[in-house]
């Protein structure tokens, strides 16, 4: 079954960087368009980047302002999330989930990595 695991959280002080990764298995991964996606406490699951499976074609939501880099290794199976300049709104439980854009809300995810901006 799809298996998806999040790692690279953790805490950070405005400003400062982060890289999530997410390993993929139990799905042909480099025929999948990848996404990643945020849930912040006591809100709603939010889209935030999506790349195609050549990875030639990336998408962001208008709040990452050029701050994020999306990025896979498909002879990995992993798909990466380079963080700068990061808010106290980016503080959430982070989600990598197959599909692109909107699509990627409705797919399975795993356990999630927390990134909390702290002051």
């Amino acid at each position: 079954q799809v298996q998806l695991v999040e790692s690279g959280g953790g805490l950070v002080q405005p400003g400062g960087s982060l890289r999530l990764s997410c390993a993929a298995s139990g799905f042909t991964f480099d025929v999948s368009e990848m996404s990643w996606v945020r849930q912040a406490p006591g809100k709603g699951l939010e889209w935030v980047s999506s790349i195609t499976s050549d990875g030639n074609l990336r998408s962001y939501a208008a709040f990452v302002k050029g701050r994020f880099a999306i990025s896979r290794d498909n002879a990995k199976n992993t798909l990466s999330l380079q963080m700068s300049g990061l808010m106290f709104e980016d503080s959430a439980v982070y989600f990598c989930t197959q599909g692109y854009r909107e699509s990627s809300l409705r797919s399975p995810r795993g356990q999630g990595t927390q990134v909390i901006v702290f002051s």
